[in-house]
């Protein structure tokens, strides 16, 4: 019941959980209108000088959010962490995957350039 309500956040009255969400839902909300790693792969050949550029500062803004959040809420800093960290390793991972494969296929882009 604490974590629904609230009483167990710190004296401050702050929560790094819902810190998390509404950076997520922000990130979330922007990325959906911009790529995804299917996009990603679809359009490599165009784009693949500055995909990762992207990818790298999204996953350090994400790490700076994550590792603020962690500092807010010492309680649940195991779980921000690993959910952060699980969450930036299987995305690059993904876009990884997409560039290098994107690069190598004969599929026809979405975009024409």
């Amino acid at each position: 019941m604490a974590a629904i309500t609230g009483a167990d956040d710190d004296a401050r009255g702050f929560s790094g959980p819902a810190f998390l969400i509404a950076a997520t839902l922000t990130y979330d909300a922007i990325a959906k209108a911009c790529s995804s790693p299917q996009t990603a792969e679809l359009n490599a050949k165009k784009r693949a000088g500055t995909l990762m550029k992207w990818v790298n500062i999204g996953t350090v803004e994400a790490g700076a959010l994550v590792l603020l959040a962690a500092a807010f809420d010492r309680r649940h800093r195991l779980e921000i962490l690993l959910g952060g960290g699980l969450a930036a390793a299987i995305t690059y991972g993904e876009y990884l995957h997409a560039k290098k494969a994107g690069l190598v296929s004969d599929a026809p882009p979405t975009e024409s350039w």
